[in-house]
């Protein structure tokens, strides 16, 4: 269905604003849209209320409501929201109208079509979350310097796979990179223990809205 989507709409599943939670961003007021569907089902998603439904917009109906909350921080999220065509598309006029552009996307769909101006967050799959294998590498290649990527670790395993690819792909090197435990799964502070006995160049990404509101919030 979502590839049937009239050009210049999107479907949405909410729109609001909030402090940013997560990324090198974290606690700056922002504004997310976050857009309906998602190829991948991993273990511990959060946003699963984002799968189905939704209500197409237009762009113009998009920037109404992103004008009425006054903010130019904006994220798109989801789900993916680059299962959705037309992302691209809308995130270059956000950006011609002047909002800086968060982007979080799983990674299992190109990012090559997004702006440059786009600052892209994206997630590579753990073994454990169960997607690891939709994980699309050939996406590290589009990462810019500014850009951040994130692994959701839920055990030493995990921390093990991230670093090796840390490794493989120079990851520290070239980019910011995010460690966030999984919520229940990991307890922080031994993902902080991990990530300093590493002397690597690594940020602790924890979800600032889980612990604000209730791990299971809408709309936070």
């Amino acid at each position: 269905m979502i590839d049937q989507i009239p050009q210049q709409s999107l479907i949405i599943t909410e729109i609001y604003k909030s402090i940013q939670g997560e990324s090198s961003f974290a606690g700056l007021p922002c504004v997310f849209v976050r857009l309906t569907g998602c190829p991948l089902r991993c273990r511990w998603c959060d946003t699963a209320y984002g799968f189905e439904g939704g209500q197409q917009k237009s762009f113009e109906q998009i920037l109404a409501e992103l004008s009425s909350l006054d903010c130019r921080l904006v994220e798109i999220t989801g789900g993916e929201p680059l299962a959705q065509p037309a992302t691209p598309e809308f995130i270059r006029i956000l950006v011609e109208q002047g909002f800086k552009v968060l982007i979080e996307t799983g990674g299992s769909e190109s990012i090559e079509p997004l702006p440059l101006q786009t600052h892209i967050i994206m997630d590579l799959k753990c073994p454990d979350s169960g997607m690891s294998e939709r994980n699309r590498y050939e996406n590290i290649s589009h990462l810019k310097p500014t850009d951040e990527v994130k692994f959701v670790v839920a055990s030493r395993k995990d921390f093990e796979w991230a670093l090796a690819m840390m490794h493989e792909f120079q990851l520290d090197e070239r980019l910011q990179v995010l460690m966030s435990p999984a919520f229940g799964l990991l307890k922080p502070a031994e993902l902080v223990g991990w990530i300093l006995e590493t002397g690597l160049k690594i940020r602790l990404n924890l979800q600032l809205h889980k612990f604000i509101w209730s791990p299971r919030a809408k709309g936070v």
